[in-house]
């Protein structure tokens, strides 16, 4: 909740004004991933209202039925139209918080529901045909691939973590590091694997980062490593393509297959998630769905084969 409720209190104020000193807060607070989803969710509500704004009071199930509706006609899948609502929620919901509405519950009326996605992460046995992939003669390749490993190899840390690990961060074999996403506090011990790769990327002297991806500290680091990002997930789409993979690979399936195949190695769930910094292991079941299907279509496969 933002600190000081009174500077938001006026009679009349309306959703887009709130939800633009919301944005502003998350920014100044250099939650920028909050502030930018937020901001996301402010410009479909206002594609949907062709500019025009809404008392908070005005708020209420027919004008969410109608968003929902506007989406469905705009062939959003069911996930995005569900991202948009929630986070639409959360803004109606702290707004309710603040005192500046009665909660009329103007969501209860529409479908949040999540489809499960297709599977990210990649197998074992790919994770080492991608290691052995020799990529000498093509460094952005090599960097791509590295920092895929990297993830790997530490609990599938995001990219945007690796990107702003500090050289203070490693001390003692051991790397310290927040979660930008959630502040949480992470401790991995610092393997051979992992020293490989930062002697081959290691930033130089005078930065104080331990990768050279943000090279200009003081030139917007967020640019510098969003860039870098894009660049590494290009090149991994063409090495998964080189190796036959299915689904595109990207930095995010380091994640998710780390989660994947300490499940298949029976690491419990509680451990998974710690590992992974999860706030609650309901979201590792996220993660892990795609493995119930699987299992599944293994089950009726042996059937089959009975025929």
């Amino acid at each position: 909740m933002i600190s000081n409720k009174t500077k938001f209190k006026s009679s009349g104020i309306t959703l887009f004004a709130y939800m633009e000193r919301v944005i502003a807060h998350y920014w100044l607070q250099e939650q920028y991933r909050t502030s930018e989803t937020y901001s996301s969710t402010l410009n479909s509500f206002r594609r949907f209202r062709t500019g025009i704004d809404v008392a908070l009071a005005d708020i209420d199930c027919l004008l969410m039925e109608s968003y929902e509706s506007y989406l469905r006609r705009n062939s959003l899948s069911p996930n995005t139209i569900s991202f948009y609502l929630k986070h639409l929620r959360a803004v109606y919901n702290r707004a309710v918080d603040d005192e500046l509405t009665v909660d009329r519950k103007p969501f209860r009326r529409v479908s949040m529901t999540i489809e499960k996605t297709p599977k990210r992460a990649i197998s074992l046995l790919n994770i080492k045909r991608l290691k052995s992939l020799d990529f000498s003669h093509y460094p952005s390749r090599r960097f791509a691939r590295d920092m895929f490993l990297f993830s790997f190899y530490t609990r599938g840390m995001s990219f945007v973590d690796i990107a702003y690990l500090q050289k203070k961060n490693l001390r003692g074999g051991i790397l310290f590091y927040r979660r930008k996403k959630t502040n949480q506090l992470l401790m991995i011990r610092w393997e051979k694997c992992m020293q490989d790769i930062l002697d081959s990327y290691k930033s130089d002297a005078s930065s104080p980062y331990l990768f050279s991806i943000i090279k200009r500290p003081s030139s917007d680091p967020r640019r510098q490593y969003q860039n870098a990002l894009f660049l590494i997930n290009r090149h991994l789409k063409e090495i998964g393509m080189q190796l036959g993979l299915r689904q595109p690979l990207t930095m995010y399936c380091a994640r998710h297959s780390w989660a994947s195949i300490a499940h298949d190695e029976g690491i419990p769930l509680s451990v998974i998630s710690e590992g992974m910094g999860h706030d609650s292991e309901k979201t590792t079941q996220i993660y892990l769905a795609s493995l119930k299907t699987e299992v599944i279509d293994r089950a009726n496969r042996k059937i089959l084969r009975l025929l």
